[in-house]
């Protein structure tokens, strides 16, 4: 079975298995206090109905308007500020439920914002993120190279170290302000500054729904806005850190074997050589003719040697797997720095969609061997496999490469 699809097996079931965990958690802590809060409500129930001599019916209405009432208590919530904090949690995914338009216009425009406005919000914040998470790894580079230490490169756990800290200390300083502000205990002040910025939204605690404060405090509101805009940026770097790495694992899986199929197949093609035969047998004397023609331009136009007389028949087909194994190659730039800078200077400039073999065929030059390729004479390179260090080639574990020890696949990352 390939590794992706092992991979996406053992994340469904890792998911089902969080799934019943949690549930069973959840079940085991909030189903008692549950039941026994339930107990309370229908006892206090029956005594308002007794005292009161209140029927179910007149009851049910009562509770009713009690519970319409309730989005109003905290004031006005369709002004121009309570309208921003409710666009913010349509867009952010927020939807905390303290407020909810009541028109039918109201309800379809905001199916049509959500529609546009979630998708822009989501890569908005990941775009902002990876820069984030560009500039940081460029002052940490920075600060090790001020620091005089050997190793300057800035690695994936440097990285996730900082953005676990930067959340930390996100969720610490906005549950201070909203401790401060609403007059919640620091924990529940926390829970709020989770719940929002994780975009679950429960709504069992909002903000800005205290003393009319969407009208009366504008810092707080101004606050509060910019508070849960940058808290959500902060998240959204993290997530592109941690989360989005791991996505794009199984796109990298592919790319891989993909690669990985087609050096094959031209290892295949290089190995499937028929047995020499005798030079003009199986060919009439039109086909002679132009062998011998090409044979005579090859050799005498270009300064390449010509081909030899009693040439092994297969020659032309390892040609054109050597020439396809360098295009394969030099595609993602596998070659030693001294053979790519000097390329580029001397022999070809190289452009992104042109194959390197493309490129010595409109100089003229055919690569019979891969001797022929890093002959001085022929590429301009100057190095050879005994003159290049281990710090400018790499080996690829591939049968199919063992010619060109002088390539190493170093692809450029994003």
């Amino acid at each position: 079975m390939k590794r992706q699809n092992v991979r996406t097996l053992a994340l469904i079931i890792c998911t089902f298995s969080y799934l019943l965990i949690g549930a069973s958690v959840f079940d085991a802590i909030e189903s008692k206090h549950e039941n026994s809060q339930k107990r309370q409500l229908d006892q206090r129930k029956f005594e308002l109905m007794r005292k009161y001599n209140l029927t179910r019916t007149g009851f049910d209405e009562l509770e009713k308007v009690v519970l319409q009432l309730k989005p109003h208590k905290s004031g006005v919530q369709w002004k121009f500020a309570g309208s921003f904090y409710f666009a913010i949690t349509v867009i952010t995914t927020i939807g905390y439920g303290h407020a909810a338009p009541s028109t039918d216009a109201g309800k379809a425009f905001c199916m049509g914002y959500a529609l546009l406005g979630i998708p822009l919000t989501l890569v908005m914040f990941q775009s902002v993120g990876e820069r984030i998470n560009t500039f940081v790894r460029f002052l940490l580079h920075k600060t090790k190279k001020c620091l005089g230490m050997r190793h300057t490169d800035v690695s994936m756990a440097n990285m996730v170290t900082i953005g676990f800290f930067a959340c930390i200390s996100t969720l610490c300083i906005g549950a201070a302000a909203f401790s401060h502000y609403e007059g919640w205990s620091f924990f529940h002040a926390y829970y709020y500054c989770f719940i929002t910025l994780t975009t679950i939204g429960f709504g069992d605690y909002v903000a800005l729904q205290k003393d009319n404060a969407l009208q009366n405090n504008p810092n707080y509101v101004a606050f509060s806005f910019v508070y849960i805009l940058t808290g959500l940026t902060v998240i959204g770097a993290f997530l592109n850190l941690v989360v989005l790495r791991f996505l794009t694992m199984n796109a990298e899986d592919e790319r891989r074997d993909a690669e990985q199929r087609t050096l094959l197949s031209r290892e295949k093609q290089h190995r499937g050589v028929g047995p020499p035969q005798s030079p003009g047998v199986g060919q009439g004397p039109v086909q002679r003719r132009r062998r011998h023609r090409h044979r005579h331009h090859m050799g005498s136009g270009y300064g390449v040697p010509a081909v030899p007389r009693f040439p092994d028949p297969g020659l032309e087909s390892r040609q054109r797997g050597l020439r396809d194994m360098y295009a394969e190659v030099l595609h993602f730039q596998t070659m030693c720095s001294c053979l790519w800078y000097r390329s580029r200077e001397k022999l070809v400039a190289l452009p992104h969609d042109l194959s390197f073999s493309e490129a010595l065929m409109e100089q003229g030059q055919v690569v019979t061997s891969p001797g022929d390729f890093f002959d001085p004479g022929v590429s301009g390179c100057v190095c050879s496999p005994h003159r290049c260090s281990a710090d400018s080639c790499l080996s690829t574990d591939l049968h199919s490469m063992a010619p060109f020890s002088l390539c190493a696949l170093r692809r450029s990352s994003v």
